[in-house]
């Protein structure tokens, strides 16, 4: 009888080990613009204050103003060194791309857009399509206020949840495989998907190449892969806070060959997807270990504010640059005048 109870609970181990979760890393459909309410220019779940880095000079309502999310448009294209032209930068981009109704996949959703010009002269090329900061592992949930200013709620505090499924996927073991879905334009350039894990070491999956017409889900599957449990090297790890595996969504690399024609290239992502084992059984545990010791903040939070401030000040240079620009809007309305 005992051993008929220990096999059974050997058996039931061996399947809960075996099953593998799959998470969203990141569905571009849930980054659609939607706040401010009367001029929707970010995406209110993943709104970032970086108000930090505006100096005295600046009134509280221009402070207030100083947000920016993972709103579809506010990702950036960055090229190879090689590849950066005036006019490739400026015709580099990234749009929401709405998908008409009717359509056979993604109706009525939007997705990102993503043109990217190379030049046309033969050689390797390369660009990342980027968030516009680097997305926090364990930030708290925020919600704006009537005044524009994002505070966590009291049973968000110590979850460290905000990203979790923006960019962030956590309780990650081992990676088996990785899903992408986009849309090609027969081009022959190759994608792939760039993730860091939490010791801050990237790992770049060569996706494939999108010379295909229409939506297709491009898979990595991870050939190191070990099934059988038996041929694992079994290891016991101490929990928080050290264990917190978790992959980040660094960026979407497109390759150019050289031989292979430049100019501009179009492409459209719904989403990345992962399969993987858990690190832990149970994520939800007795006791919430963050939001008694706060170890995990702690640890990122010297990294966050130096990333919040080098991205304060880019966007405040680029609001100030904003403003020297010439207005050909106010040129027109004064020749009216």
């Amino acid at each position: 009888m005992r051993r008929s109870v220990l096999f059974i609970l050997i058996v039931l181990l061996v399947a809960a080990f075996a099953v593998a979760e799959e998470a969203v890393l990141i569905d571009f459909a849930e980054l659609a613009s939607d706040y401010p309410a009367d001029d929707p220019v970010n995406n209110e779940r993943t709104l970032v204050d970086y108000s930090i880095a505006a100096g005295s000079s600046y009134t509280e309502e221009e402070k207030a103003d100083m947000k920016i999310s993972l709103a579809i448009e506010a990702w950036e294209v960055q090229l190879a060194s090689s590849s950066q032209r005036v006019n490739t930068i400026v015709n580099s981009m990234v749009k929401a791309a709405p998908i008409r109704e009717g359509a056979s996949r993604y109706e009525g959703q939007t997705v990102l857009g993503a043109r990217v010009t190379f030049p046309t002269d033969p050689f390797n090329g390369w660009a990342l399509i980027r968030p516009p900061f680097e997305i926090p592992a364990y930030a708290d949930v925020t919600e704006v206020q009537g005044d524009g200013s994002l505070v966590t709620p009291q049973d968000e505090v110590g979850r460290g949840a905000k990203f979790d499924n923006f960019g962030i996927v956590k309780n990650v073991g081992v990676l088996r495989s990785v899903t992408m879905s986009v849309h090609g334009l027969n081009f022959p350039h190759g994608i792939s998907v760039i993730l860091s894990d939490e010791n801050n070491r990237e790992h770049e999956i060569f996706m494939g190449y999108l010379n295909f017409d229409g939506w297709r889900d491009l898979e990595w599957r991870n050939p190191n892969y070990v099934g059988e449990v038996r041929n694992r090297e079994i290891r016991q790890y101490p929990l928080y806070p050290n264990l917190t595996p978790m992959r980040k969504l660094i960026g979407i690399r497109v390759y150019r060959d050289a031989s292979m024609q430049g100019g501009d290239f179009i492409t459209y992502i719904k989403g990345i997807n992962l399969t993987y084992d858990r690190a832990v059984l149970q994520l939800e545990r007795d006791i919430n270990d963050e939001a008694v010791w706060g170890i995990l903040q702690e640890r990122e939070k010297s990294r966050r504010d130096a990333e919040l401030r080098n991205l304060g000040n880019i966007q405040v240079l680029r609001y100030l640059e904003q403003r020297k620009m010439h207005d050909e809007n106010a040129d027109t309305a004064n020749t009216e005048g």
